[in-house]
């Protein structure tokens, strides 16, 4: 078996070691690609949640089916036989069978130039290299799929099989939610409702397997069915697209402009290891719309992906790394790239863990892509705890309870049976959910280990503490007990990300969105040290500026982060953690002296004429960086320090580390329809991101240009169509 990163997602083993088919010594050679390579693992753990979602969907009311001579008969006169999938229908099992089967009818519709897979659509798949070698526009229209909301050409299934295959692209178990549980009306309506939707959709794929071909295949005749019954829906599906977003909401930024160096010679900000921002407009794009602007960071899109910088000295936290190169967008100007690299924890190296769950299972929470995604998504992270490691669940909804007290590492079993347990219903009491979660915490505090809460929820507060602030306020007050927090964004419609970015920033953790249970495993399994162990937190910047050399700067990103220069200093000043392995970066427009200029809104200074040259002190020194960071649980700072040196590198000379990052920040500029991107567009940002995808474990850079590709096509070069005009 070949163990290098390239694998054959129709290889029938892959499929069948998903559903534990494999003998001894086949299950050994695919478990050997797995190790290798991360892609294979989540094409097969999807597979693996597939099956189990099919099953136990389609245990609780089953279709009816035709008899297996009726199906060869079917079979043989539609010439089925060449279709891939379909030959492995009937070499594997009856439950593999049933698996490719239904894969393939919800996504034959891509056409050959699009694989089959099970991975979930809130991510772009990777392209191959060949792909990427090919024609720009030819690249545009057959190798990155469209990926238009699930409901837009899959058939609309009974209500049982579309909790199990799920709603807006994610498979789940269709757990019911207590409201239904305990309406025995609402019970019997949707009983009602299933048995219909179910005679209408059987009626409608049997149609069509009974049907003479005439000429055309069994493929194209059930696309065209599909697709009517897609166009019936379309102005009801609309109206739900609208109002599933009508109630989410996003801190408003003001994005950073010039500063003047004689006006102010320093920038000073706190880190951030944050990554929602890119994830959640991936969520948009995959569904067909562009997100809003205020709901897009950038510095959030550049640290979503990681940077090849060394790793740090014997004894430090992080390495800094810095890189100067002219700026694509104003080649008369300069880009400055600052990056730190935590230090890597290896899986056995890692702290001692106390991990307290805190789930909201609130009425909100009751969505495919909410509290489903949500279990399975913290079953990876189960999967990984060790017997020294403890883990309590605690839920919170009108009131909150101990769903499971802390209990060790090695009782997965256990704490997967708790996960399984909980269900959805009622109003959104937070604040009394992270009271207990600290306490609980607390109780089971590990000296000198990982203490941390891991709230997950969609930030729909709405009973007991509410305001932001006041929430705020109370993880200020919980972080001086040792325990840190982290915090995972789930669904739609209800997404409060600016009290959740808060939350986190003020917790000592990171704020994560999960649209995909890909996305799950990134975060709590690939990226685990990170996301648990923090090996330096209030990591400050402050960056000082030689006006004999540089004339304005302007940050970019980093905008709800600024912080005032006197608080560099300041140890109680709180400020950004980094944790086991993350990278941070960081991007500066420099406008170098000499270079005409003049800021935008800001009048002439009444005595420029008169006023005295600046002295340039130190020739060839550019801006000098100073940085300041605490031990998980020290309070007193360390201060690391590096100049930058004067450079004129052209762009496509520099790092794939300068360019990726510009590629990434330049895309959510776009995004948010900067006014200091000049004539950029996208397909400058395409052609840079695909000079620099390097070395691209987990094919999160390959995604990025799928998205990229997504927006294009839905907006033009330099997005003039805005959603909704």
């Amino acid at each position: 078996m070949n163990t290098q990163l390239e694998f054959d997602m129709d290889d029938p083993r892959l499929t069948a070691y998903a559903l534990g088919e494999l003998d001894p010594a086949q299950r050994a050679e695919i478990e050997a690609l797995l190790a290798h390579n991360p892609e294979a693992q989540r094409f097969v753990d999807e597979l693996r949640t597939t099956a189990n979602m099919l099953e136990a969907g389609f245990a609780k009311e089953p279709a009816a089916e035709l008899a297996p001579q009726q199906r060869r008969e079917v079979l043989a006169s539609a010439g089925k036989a060449n279709r891939p999938w379909y030959r492995l229908a009937f070499i594997l099992s009856p439950a593999a069978a049933a698996l490719v089967g239904v894969t393939a009818l919800l996504v034959f519709q891509t056409t050959s130039s699009f694989k089959i897979t099970a991975r979930a659509p809130g991510r772009i798949a990777p392209q191959s290299d060949a792909a990427v070698a090919r024609e720009d526009e030819e690249l545009a229209r057959d190798a990155i799929p469209d990926v238009p909301n699930a409901s837009a050409a899959a058939p609309t299934l009974p209500p049982s099989q579309s909790e199990a295959l799920g709603q807006v692209g994610y498979l789940s178990e269709g757990r019911p939610s207590d409201t239904i549980r305990q309406n025995p009306a609402a019970v019997e309506a949707k009983k009602e409702s299933s048995k219909a939707a179910e005679t209408s959709d059987r009626a409608t794929v049997e149609e069509v397997l009974v049907e003479q071909t005439r000429g055309e295949t069994l493929e194209e005749r059930i696309q065209l069915k599909l697709k009517a019954k897609a166009e019936e829906a379309q102005d009801v599906r609309a109206l739900h697209d609208l109002d599933s977003q009508s109630n989410e909401s996003y801190a408003p930024l003001v994005e950073n402009s010039f500063v003047l160096v004689r006006d102010d010679s320093r920038s000073t900000f706190s880190i951030d290891v944050d990554t929602a921002s890119y994830s959640n407009a991936r969520r948009f794009l995959s569904g067909g719309t562009l997100p809003p602007p205020e709901s897009v960071r950038v510095e959030e899109f550049i640290n979503y992906f990681t940077y090849s910088y060394p790793e740090p000295d014997r004894g430090q936290p992080f390495s800094v790394t810095t890189e100067v190169a002219r700026c694509p967008w104003e080649p008369s100007h300069r880009l400055v790239l600052v990056g730190l690299k935590g230090r890597s924890v290896t899986y056995l190296d890692r702290k001692p863990t106390n991990l307290v769950f805190l789930i909201d299972v609130s009425g909100s929470m009751n969505s495919p892509d909410k509290l489903p995604l949500l279990i399975d998504s913290m079953k990876l992270l189960v999967e990984q705890m060790r017997p020294e490691d403890r883990i309590s669940i605690v839920v919170y909804a009108g009131a909150s309870g101990l769903v499971l007290p802390t209990t060790s590492g090695n009782a997965q079993n256990e704490v997967i049976a708790a996960l399984d347990r909980l269900a959805a219903g009622g109003s959104t009491n937070g604040g009394a959910g992270i009271e207990l979660a600290y306490k609980v915490a607390q109780d089971g505090l590990i000296r000198g280990g990982v203490n941390r809460v891991i709230l997950a929820t969609d930030g729909d507060f709405n009973v007991g503490v509410t305001s932001q602030d006041a929430l705020v306020s109370l993880i200020e007050e919980k972080r001086k007990t040792g325990v840190f927090l982290s915090v995972l964004g789930f669904g739609t419609g209800n997404l409060k990300d600016s009290t959740m970015e808060q939350l986190a920033d003020k917790g000592n953790g990171n704020y994560a969105y999960i649209d995909s249970l890909a996305e799950g495993r990134k975060v709590l399994v690939e990226q685990a040290g990170g996301t648990l162990e923090t090996i330096a937190k209030d990591v400050k910047i402050q960056i000082e500026f030689n006006p004999g050399e540089v004339a304005a700067f302007r940050q970019i990103g980093y905008e709800n982060r600024a912080l005032a220069h006197q608080d560099f200093n300041d140890d109680t000043k709180d400020a950004g953690e980094i944790g086991a392995g993350h990278t941070v970066t960081a991007l500066y427009e420099i406008v170098p002296r000499g270079v005409p200029f003049t800021a935008p809104g800001v009048d002439p200074s009444r005595y420029t004429e008169t006023a005295p040259q600046p002295t340039n002190a130190r020739p060839g020194e550019m801006m000098f960086v100073k940085l300041r960071y605490k031990e998980p649980t020290g309070d007193q700072s360390t201060l690391l320090e590096t100049p930058i040196k004067v450079a004129d590198l052209e762009f496509r000379a520099a790092s794939e580390n300068l360019r990726f990052a510009v590629s990434a920040a330049s895309f959510a500029m776009l995004l948010r329809r900067s006014a200091y991107l000049g004539d950029f567009t996208l397909e400058n940002c395409l052609a840079f991101a695909q000079e620099s995808i390097g070395a691209d474990p987990g094919g999160y850079r390959r995604e990025f240009l799928g998205l990229v590709r997504k927006t294009r096509e839905l907006a033009g070069p330099k997005l003039e169509r805005l959603e909704g005009k």
